[in-house]
């Protein structure tokens, strides 16, 4: 009889349910693919300052007092001197490593992520003289990296969704064209650019330690300090580069922002 109720008590404790893992507890590393779009920036202009002494915002004339710059202005790269032919901008693919660690308190997660990566994304703003002559200013990105925080809610025990935010860094590399071969250019460049990251994602966990996403994030960038500056060159006293005592270029926009979609594995240790 009381080998029948050992058996009884010990079929109980293996028919009972163990408790339900947390999934998304612990380090984990994985990498990320994903597309990157630039905002639109159609109407992106340049801005420059008279004599070089910081004041930007002024209108570089010619010697019969004409707006050098009347053709305009265009948000991508010039193919001609005229303001009548320029490329797109270019968006790209993205792909990054990242590493993190999350805490499960039931069904909420906490974590912390970073990540370092590439886009292949390139931003240019050109300038039409009368001369006429064209001048952009092109930035694109070398690497990338970030630090988020997210914090999530999981729909099932295998199912989470997240939010993240975090701070953003892009290392830039920048760089001019001009058809003027008179006046002569210097790339004053900052080529570090700091801003944020917000957005969401969706992760499943795929077996006992894998786990397939997708994420949303939208990046803004601050690049405030890269500028053109213009010296006399072989250009005459009448260059109106020249009669303004020299001039520096400047983007208009100091924004430089991408919205990604990307699709991320993971392996939690």
């Amino acid at each position: 009889m009381r080998t029948f109720a050992v058996a009884i008590a010990a079929g109980t404790l293996l028919a009972t349910p163990a408790h339900a893992q947390d999934e998304f507890d612990g380090f984990y590393a994985g990498v990320s693919i994903g597309y990157d779009f630039q905002a639109g920036d159609s109407d992106e202009t340049i801005t420059f300052d008279r004599g070089s002494n910081g004041s930007f915002g002024e209108t570089v004339t010619t010697a019969a007092g004409a707006n050098a710059f009347s053709p305009g202005f265009c948000g991508g790269e010039a193919t001609s001197p005229q303001n009548a032919n320029c490329t797109p901008d270019s968006d790209g693919l993205s792909f990054a490593a990242r590493a993190g660690y999350d805490y499960q308190m039931g069904k909420v997660v906490l974590g912390v992520v970073g990540e370092i990566g590439t886009a292949d994304v390139t931003d240019v703003v050109s300038a039409f003289s009368t001369t006429p002559a064209f001048y952009y200013m092109k930035r694109s990105i070398d690497y990338t990296a970030a630090l988020r925080l997210r914090a999530g809610y999981t729909v099932t025990e295998t199912t989470l969704l997240y939010a993240t935010g975090g701070i953003a860094y892009a290392k830039l590399d920048q760089s001019f064209e001009s058809s003027n071969t008179a006046n002569s250019f210097t790339v004053i460049a900052d080529d570090n650019a700091c801003g944020f990251q917000i957005g969401a994602g969706l992760e499943q966990t795929i077996g006992s330690n894998f786990a397939l996403g997708i994420e949303y994030l939208y990046t803004g960038y601050n690049d405030d300090e890269t500028l053109i500056r213009v010296g006399q060159g072989t250009a005459p006293a009448t260059n109106p580069f020249v009669l303004a005592g020299g001039v520096d270029f400047l983007r208009a926009n100091d924004d430089f922002n991408l919205q990604s979609v990307k699709a991320v594995a993971t392996y939690r240790f």
